[in-house]
């Protein structure tokens, strides 16, 4: 199986190579977005058999997976995840397809050039918060705990 995070505003996907990926903005991360909304170590991604799951770190601006706020949770194919104000969707594949190898093993930092949108206007629908339409249908996960919102 392959498991990738490909990024919504733009960029290459990020294949995730390894059993547990920490994603944060500290240089020892696994996987590094350097984006001031994005916690020192923000969360852990496990790959067990063929599963994702996931796990908020105590970030300060949380995990968000299909428009819901979680501190952990199990990641399928195509579902949307924001950690912090960085939206990905998830892919998952199995390895039989031809597909390019990735570039390279290893960390990978993102920098603030390649994700801050530009000036901002009333017009621009580009924005660097994810915004929930509550008529999006939700895809529960197998893992429950999640903080309650206010709707």
């Amino acid at each position: 199986m392959r498991f990738r995070l490909v990024p919504l505003e733009g960029g290459n996907a990020i294949e995730l190579s390894r059993d547990l990926t920490v994603v944060g903005r500290k240089e020892d991360c696994d996987l590094r977005l350097d984006h001031k909304s994005i916690s020192k170590f923000h969360c852990v991604i496990v790959k067990s058999e063929n599963t994702l799951l996931i796990r908020d770190l105590g970030s300060t601006n949380g995990t968000v997976v299909n428009g819901k706020k979680i501190r952990r949770a199990t990641l399928k194919n195509n579902d949307c995840l924001n950690i912090a104000n960085l939206p990905f969707r998830i892919q998952i594949s199995t390895g039989d397809a031809v597909e390019k190898k990735p570039q390279f093993e290893g960390t990978i930092q993102i920098n603030n050039r390649d994700v801050e949108p530009d000036d901002k206007n009333d017009d621009d629908k580009n924005s660097d918060s994810f915004n929930i339409n509550n008529k999006d249908v939700v895809q529960n996960n197998d893992l429950p705990d999640s903080y309650p919102t206010n709707n």
